[in-house]
């Protein structure tokens, strides 16, 4: 007998919510589906159920994925709407939003006292990873609902137990350390060299065949090179997160010089006119700095 997919509700269909909801469905799974911005469910409409509000995607569900922009968003959505009370006792909460660890383990309290389960899974890869479903996700809850999540999780990408609820998220945050700064590393490298009069693509290309090679270099390094800053992660998120890691950094009394600097310098980016742009744009932010340009030589580099 084959056994019964769980019903999703699917919380935020936004750049990553949407590409991620597309596989779901295509896996099989029935979804109940709401956003903010109503028309954005309207291309899943003949496939799943569109909710009028948060409490009624919930409603009917078995799992409840929530994938909003940061902790207040979540905590609108699936607390102060009332959308946590219409859980059903028995489903499991999976928030792949990036938000702060104790966010997390609080919204998992609210959840037990409904009786259901708690995951908080924040997921790295960009649109490109939602869209191809390679997502890595990093899960903190017990080993039973993480369990629970994994049929689902295996859809969207490549998931690992970091550890209780709250340890996804201090996972996430690691990452997005470790983007924000290599991100920062590769602009001025590749605005060094380009200064000086190398090849830029040249010198991206180089690189990826040595020590310095990495997935930042390889898709960001082109990016910059393009000059095509469409989001994939948009510089507002990314100067979020950024904000997260050191809230965090100080709670746990430490200090994360390069974090607060590149935490600085996405902060002037945002402030100069570019939240929406990708946070490879951080590059822009450099240029605006030093007066100069990457490619500048290349007259048919868009802006």
């Amino acid at each position: 007998m084959i056994e019964k997919l769980p019903r999703i509700a699917f919380l935020g269909i936004g750049l990553m919510g949407a590409p991620m909801t597309r596989n779901l469905l295509d896996a099989g799974f029935s979804m109940n589906l709401w956003n903010r911005t109503a028309s954005k469910c309207e291309p899943f409409s003949a496939e799943a159920t569109v909710a009028a509000t948060p409490a009624d995607a919930v409603r009917t569900a078995d799992v409840i994925i929530t994938m909003l922009e940061n902790s207040d968003v979540v905590e609108q959505v699936l607390v102060a709407s009332g959308a946590i009370e219409a859980i059903k006792p028995g489903a499991l909460v999976i928030d792949m939003s990036s938000i702060q660890p104790s966010v997390a383990r609080r919204h998992a309290a609210l959840a037990a006292e409904q009786g259901a389960g708690y995951v908080d899974a924040p997921v790295s890869g960009g649109t490109l990873g939602a869209e191809e479903a390679r997502l890595s996700i990093m899960a903190g809850g017990s080993e039973d609902d993480v369990l629970r999540a994994q049929p689902i999780f295996e859809v969207l990408g490549k998931s690992t137990r970091i550890g209780p609820v709250g340890a996804g998220q201090l996972a996430k945050l690691a990452n997005q350390a470790i983007v924000g700064i290599t991100i920062g590393a590769v602009s001025e490298a590749l605005l060094l060299a380009a200064k000086g009069g190398a090849d830029p693509a040249a010198v991206r290309e180089a690189l990826m065949g040595g020590f310095a090679g990495s997935r930042i270099l390889e898709l960001h390094g082109q990016r910059m090179i393009d000059r095509d800053f469409t989001p994939g992660a948009p510089a507002r998120i990314q100067l979020k997160d950024m904000r997260m890691i050191l809230d965090e950094a100080r709670a746990e009394g430490l200090t994360l010089p390069l974090s607060q600097q590149v935490h600085n310098e996405y902060l002037s980016l945002v402030a100069n006119g570019h939240s929406d742009a990708d946070h490879s744009g951080l590059l822009l932010e450099l240029e605006h700095i030093n007066r100069a340009r990457l490619g500048a030589a290349d007259s048919g580099s868009k802006e």
